[in-house]
């Protein structure tokens, strides 16, 4: 189990980011100790080998037409 700021230098993410991603926890990877956010490694790193394959979404921005 890592706390945010661990896992966000394990991981390479941002603090909010990564914040953000425990809060939607989609991928059943992060618990809620008291006030804090624990992230479970093993877990968030399928969850993002997940994300990679599947690919993400591009979102285009209307302002070019």
């Amino acid at each position: 189990m890592l706390t945010i700021r661990e896992a966000a230098v394990y991981f390479g993410i941002g603090i909010k980011q990564l914040r953000r991603m425990a809060e939607n926890n989609e991928g059943g990877f992060a618990m809620k100790y008291g006030n804090r956010f624990l992230i479970c490694r093993p877990r968030f790193e399928a969850y993002l080998t997940k994300l990679m394959t599947k690919g993400i979404p591009f979102i285009e921005d209307d302002e070019d037409e």
